[in-house]
């Protein structure tokens, strides 16, 4: 268990916490939410000692362990089984068992086990580091973006994993979903504060707009009463006979106070450029193939065929490494496919948001320049106004792309998508790196969006809430399926995985997902009513 008391934190002149308490009680897993830099990751170190606060205290039972999923990447043992065995307790470092569950499950093979853990991409490292806290067998886990790099097999995985975990937790991460079925109370850090509700991030959300509405309701009656009060002062401060009242009003006011009006947070708002196309297909792929180097041995994928319909909406789901953003590249020109053809309509406009593209923002730019890159033709009215939808308003249009967090990044290539008319958006992992109230905005305008969509996605949130058919990687080839996300699940199922697991309970359907963005929406509005 963990007791904070009034904790304070600042980093110079920006106040993170002012006065923050909450309880975990034994047993809790607990989502930790908030937008970006509202101090998520900081109160993890905090927990962790490795950042003191300010003022106040957070204390934790004699002897108690905490387990943390480690940023850092250093390995110091020669193989990928002999790192994590490391994290075992000294009395258990026998159970290697116990460390090849756990990666077989974050898809790790028995291969890899014995190979150099430095030899692995930076993903794969993360991987090893998540391991290794799962098996240091704490009291607490302290989770941070657990599900960034893990695939769609690793994720579900690692979601039965923690609905079993028998200690406290807490955890951070972008995808919503996760969050909510591992987890059994909400904390969320909101205008410096701190909230914990039971239940999942609509509950919390639902709260902070009760807790709001009532302060403002509150607010306006103390402003009206002030003002009659004051209108009543300014009547009969000259009379002498009415003195005594009008003092007497006077310090009624001193005593009521004020109360300051609530200032409107900012959320990411924008609508894609749709640009109408004539046909009913966007684009015509027939027997398409790709291998690195035209050589057999490097086969990625074989004999794929599909079409695109001018409202189509797609995903692409499998195994990290099978060729899902490697079709996509191929489908938006960046590759050429080693057979067969794509064939796109003349008037298909696409826009791409590739991981490579990324990479590729000029570092010495400013996030202005980049938009008004993408597009020539724009005004400058124009670029500000996208720069404004993408939460970069006013000076924050100037920041360079070298200052750039990951979730920053992603919104400028988001709004060098919309500073273009298109028809067909081709999206690799576009939720990467997004905080949870982004995601929700961008699943929205995803749906309202007139065109086509085709998006690489390990969210299943995401896939619920919008993909119509399905490309799956997996069981060795490419295979298109007429149905959506639950729907594959229900009648085909990931391999490996035991029947009763392919139905998914808890829906998370597009109504759903919009009802955190109405939640959102409402709390601005009576911020700045």
């Amino acid at each position: 268990m963990i007791i904070a008391s009034n904790i304070e934190k600042s980093f110079g002149p920006q106040v993170l916490f002012d006065g923050v308490s909450f309880l975990i009680n034994p047993g809790e897993r607990i989502g930790l939410v908030g937008k970006n830099g509202t101090g998520k990751s900081t109160l993890f170190r905090m927990i962790l000692g490795n950042e003191k606060q300010d003022a106040g205290t957070l204390s934790t039972p004699k002897g108690y362990r905490i387990g943390a999923l480690e940023q850092h990447i250093h390995f110091t043992q020669p193989t990928v089984l002999a790192e994590c065995i490391q994290a075992l307790p000294a009395e258990k470092q026998w159970d290697h068992y116990k460390a090849e569950i756990i990666l077989s499950g974050l898809g790790f093979t028995e291969q890899d086990f014995q190979k150099d853990p430095t030899t692995f991409s930076g993903g794969f490292q993360v991987r090893i580091n998540l391991c290794k806290a799962l098996l240091a067998d704490p009291n607490m886990l302290l989770l941070d973006e657990p599900t960034n790099y893990l695939d769609i097999l690793s994720l579900r995985w690692l979601k039965e994993y923690l609905n079993k975990w028998p200690g406290e937790m807490i955890l951070i991460t972008h995808d919503r979903d996760f969050m909510d079925k591992v987890t059994t109370h909400t904390l969320g850090l909101h205008r410096k504060q701190a909230r914990k509700v039971k239940g999942g991030t609509i509950k919390f959300y639902e709260m902070i707009i009760q807790e709001e509405e009532t302060y403002e309701q509150t607010r306006k009656n103390l402003e009206n009463k002030r003002r009659e009060m004051q209108n009543l002062v300014d009547r009969f401060r000259a009379k002498a006979s009415k003195a005594t009242m009008a003092q007497s009003r006077l310090k009624m006011m001193e005593k009521m106070g004020t109360m300051e009006k609530l200032s409107a947070e900012k959320n990411l708002g924008f609508r894609f450029n749709y640009l109408a196309c004539p046909g009913k297909t966007l684009m015509n792929i027939k027997n398409l193939s790709f291998s690195y180097g035209g050589k057999a041995e490097n086969n990625i994928f074989s004999d794929v065929s599909f079409s695109i319909g001018k409202n189509d909406r797609i995903g692409i789901i499998g195994a990290n490494g099978k060729g899902k953003s490697t079709l996509l590249n191929c489908l938006a020109g960046e590759l050429t496919p080693t057979e067969g053809d794509i064939a796109p309509h003349p008037s298909v406009n696409i826009g791409h948001f590739g991981q490579t593209n990324i990479d590729r923002l000029q570092p010495d730019n400013q996030v202005l320049d980049e938009i008004l890159r993408s597009n020539p033709s724009l005004s400058l009215q124009a670029a500000h106004s996208i720069c404004g939808a993408m939460m970069f308003d006013g000076d924050m249009s100037k920041k360079k792309v070298n200052v750039l967090s990951g979730g920053e990044r992603s919104r400028v290539l988001l709004g060098k998508i919309i500073s273009h008319p298109t028809n067909l958006l081709l999206l690799d992992e576009p939720s990467h790196h997004l905080d949870v109230e982004s995601i929700e905005s961008l699943i929205e305008e995803l749906n309202d969006y007139a065109g086509a969509i085709v998006i690489v996605t390990h969210s299943e949130l995401i896939l619920k809430a919008l993909a119509k058919n399905l490309i799956i990687f997996h069981r060795g080839h490419a295979e298109y399926f007429h149905g959506g996300y639950e729907d594959f699940l229900e009648k085909v199922g990931w391999e490996g995985e035991p029947v009763v697991e392919k139905k998914v309970k808890g829906k998370m359907n597009k109504k759903e997902a919009r009802k955190l963005r109405a939640l959102e929406r409402q709390k601005n509005q009576t911020a700045s009513s």
